[in-house]
């Protein structure tokens, strides 16, 4: 084995470890050092390799653009390659780029039709197209690439014959971590999001400036349903609209006597958690700036 390929190895190995540890930083910065190492040489195939371990990384830490760039660079070097494709689309939905995300799972689908993070998927999003492009939401779509009948001629020769003490992971073992991947990317994605929204109707509020806050609040909450402080504050700027003369959409509540959204917080319960608690925005007591 040449020096070269030993560094790499050993580099891998390493960016391996330290992404089992959860230190995606360091696990993209030894990967890093592989990928240098390898510049020129003609081991596509372990670079790419190299590339898509590195979008894993950057997919992890909330890097969704920089995951595309990386997982653009693994499919160059393997096209069809189903670990960038799939991490590709989670980074791009993260992004709201809700059509090329849906290009790249329809691409996995035709890879395996029974890649179920790409099914689960393709199904949210296809939702969220009609939501956000009406009925004719397919007509906006880029092209969808088909899967060349030589790629699956290929895949199926390597799937039968495996070198003996083979030990890669299983395709299940594959999306379940993907998904996971996935999964925490969103979520993590989504509260950034939202708390950024938080903080710009904050000082929206202080301009009083309340339609731009309660509009800022509506978006916090969309990404994260949760967020009291959104929910507090999108109740200021109703009040403060109200004040102005200005009208505000009310959601009528008639399970809850008729109170509207502008005017009271569901808050769940500690000691009942099905049963919402109903309080004045004016009673509730907020230790936030």
């Amino acid at each position: 084995m040449a020096p070269v390929a030993i560094v790499t190895t050993r580099l891998k190995a390493e960016g391996n470890q330290l992404f089992k540890n959860g230190q995606f930083g360091e696990a993209a910065a030894t990967y890093s050092q592989a990928i240098s190492q390898l510049q020129g040489s003609e081991n596509a195939e372990e670079l790419g390799i190299l590339y898509s371990n590195r979008a894993a990384c950057q997919l992890k830490e909330g890097n969704s653009r920089e995951c595309i760039e990386d997982c653009n660079r693994a499919l160059e070097l393997q096209p069809y390659s189903m670990k960038p494709l799939l991490r590709r689309a989670m980074a791009n939905e993260s992004l709201e780029r809700y059509r090329d995300a849906y290009v790249d799972y329809k691409i996995a689908l035709q890879i395996d039709r029974n890649t179920q993070v790409a099914n689960d998927s393709i199904n949210r999003i296809t939702r969220t197209l009609i939501d956000q492009d009406g009925t004719k939401w397919r007509e906006k779509l880029p092209p969808i690439p088909s899967v060349p009948v030589s790629f699956h001629l290929q895949r199926h020769e390597d799937n039968s014959v495996q070198p003996e003490g083979y030990s890669g992971e299983s395709d299940q073992e594959m999306f379940q971590d993907l998904k996971s991947e996935g999964n925490e990317h969103l979520t993590n994605a989504r509260y950034k999001e939202a708390a950024e929204k938080y903080r710009v109707a904050l000082c929206y509020l202080k301009l009083c400036q309340y339609e731009e806050a309660r509009r800022d609040c509506e978006s916090a909450l969309q990404r994260d349903a949760s967020n009291i402080k959104a929910l507090y504050r999108r109740a200021q700027a109703n009040k403060g609209l109200e004040r102005l003369g200005k009208p505000v959409n009310r959601l009528k509540l008639s399970s809850y006597w008729g109170l509207t959204l502008c005017d009271v917080l569901v808050i769940p319960s500690c000691e009942t958690p099905h049963t919402p608690v109903i309080q004045p925005w004016y009673e509730l007591h907020c230790g936030c700036g």
